[in-house]
């Protein structure tokens, strides 16, 4: 076996910073092509920020993947695993995410979006959903789309979100979060050391087995207990997982069907908003 060190404690250090124990670990509830493995009203109330987290394996025949569909007081971080995903969003954007790409809509106070694989295309990835502190949940719409070249890495891990080692994301942020893409050679060791102050940690492996804190987990998500510690692991098999660590969201989640607010007045103000874009549409 072969170790990766990336922005970790030293293995002397080890009694000095014990690994982290894992609280829960569920494989989620499958539906069709998409296993939903976290919702705002189960594990979301948890590890907020992260509120929703999707695990889909999508074929052409599943284009598109919900339709045009509404979102408030988040937002959603798509990572494209293999394929090609096309994409649109009522910001006016629109196109196609090769392998490795990245979507970032925030949708602020409303916006209504919709993805699917792209033509003769499967598509596999994650979709996240993050909630928004207050001064951006009823903020305006915006959305970027990054292609791979404009991920960075330190070692194995692609940093999505936030910044990890010399790495940083393109996406800027107003909370304290770092959501990282890893992949792990078979007999690999890695370790994370989250930031001070992210005490929510979780990890989802998408492909192999990956061992961590004593459990071996395979297509599920695993919750880490509260702390700052050590987050270790051990690939079986080449493995390609996401993890997510943050400072804790400090409000409660009011949930709409498609949004998700810290209290019932802005959840009203998203929802007026989404209808106010949706009566805007052309007609179909």
């Amino acid at each position: 076996m072969h170790e990766v060190f990336s922005d970790t404690v030293a293995p002397a250090d080890e009694a000095q910073h014990p690994a982290r124990q894992i609280l829960c670990r569920t494989l989620g509830r499958r539906q069709g092509s998409v296993t939903r493995l976290v919702s705002p009203s189960d594990i979301g109330k948890l590890i907020k920020p992260f509120v929703f987290l999707d695990d889909f394996d999508l074929v052409p025949a599943d284009r598109p993947l919900f339709g045009l569909h509404p979102h408030s007081g988040i937002a959603t971080l798509t990572v494209i695993l293999s394929g090609r995903m096309d994409y649109q969003d009522t910001t006016g954007m629109s196109g196609t995410l090769a392998t490795g790409g990245v979507e970032w809509m925030n949708a602020g106070g409303g916006v209504w979006h919709a993805g699917g694989p792209a033509d003769g295309d499967s598509v596999r990835g994650f979709q996240l959903w993050v909630a928004l502190p207050p001064e951006d949940e009823n903020g305006p719409a915006h959305s970027q789309y990054l292609p791979p070249e404009q991920v960075q890495a330190h070692g194995p891990a692609r940093v999505i979100l936030g910044r990890h080692g010399n790495a940083s994301s393109a996406i800027a942020t107003r909370a304290s979060i770092n959501y990282l893409h890893v992949r792990l050679k078979d007999g690999e060791h890695w370790r994370y050391q989250p930031p001070t102050g992210h005490t929510v940690g979780w990890v989802s492996p998408s492909t192999g087995q990956l061992h961590t804190a004593g459990h071996v987990l395979q297509n599920e998500i695993a919750v880490f207990e509260e702390s700052n510690g050590v987050l270790a692991f051990v690939a079986e098999g080449d493995t390609e997982f996401v993890l997510g660590s943050a400072v804790k969201h400090p409000h409660d989640l009011v949930l709409g069907y498609y949004s998700v607010h810290t209290n019932r007045e802005a959840l009203d103000r998203g929802e007026a908003q989404i209808q106010r874009i949706r009566e805007l549409q052309p007609k179909r």
